[in-house]
């Protein structure tokens, strides 16, 4: 008779032990690189104010940025692109000359109308020429009959909050 190789008694096993471990790995998520996001500043853009498009965890091997107008990048819909390395802009027909770029991305929209509302598009290219785009939504607000911008009357509203709070 040939011996066994398995051994003769099974050790136990701390199932509860290895189910933790199992169940902690499978919902730990990993750090993942950020993603790239529009930020508006203001958040709510009073007609005939500067809005600034301003762009959060864009990486360091940046070749370039271009802003559309709208949701799809369409050449026809181009407002201006900004190459990195050597600080040059290049107009698209979508180029209004109220839009100023800046190194990090980030665009300034002057003297914003009313049809300035919609979509706005980023498109970065990287240095290995890989791209990622995010898109925005922008809302011009026509300003109240008090003639206060939509910055203003969020001041005013949040600081009368405020007060209430602390009586």
């Amino acid at each position: 008779m040939e011996p066994s190789s398995a051994p003769a008694h099974r050790q136990h096993v701390p199932w509860h032990r290895l189910l933790l471990a199992v169940s902690l790995l499978s919902f730990w998520n990993l750090p993942t690189a950020a993603q790239i996001t529009i930020e508006l500043v203001p958040f709510n853009v009073a007609e005939g104010s500067d809005v600034l498009l301003l762009v959060h965890n864009a990486t360091e091997n940046i070749l370039g940025y271009s802003w559309y107008r709208g949701e799809r990048i369409e050449n026809n819909q181009l407002i201006v692109s900004h190459r990195v390395d050597n600080q040059v802009n290049n107009t698209g027909p979508a180029y209004s000359g109220r839009e100023i770029t800046y190194p990090n991305g980030s665009l300034l929209l002057q003297n914003a109308a009313q049809n300035d509302t919609g979509y706005y598009t980023l498109l970065v290219t990287k240095n290995d020429l890989q791209t990622e785009s995010v898109t925005g939504q922008l809302r011009v607000y026509h300003d109240s009959a008090t003639g206060l911008s939509g910055g203003a009357v969020a001041g005013i509203v949040i600081g009368a909050l405020a007060g209430v709070a602390l009586i």
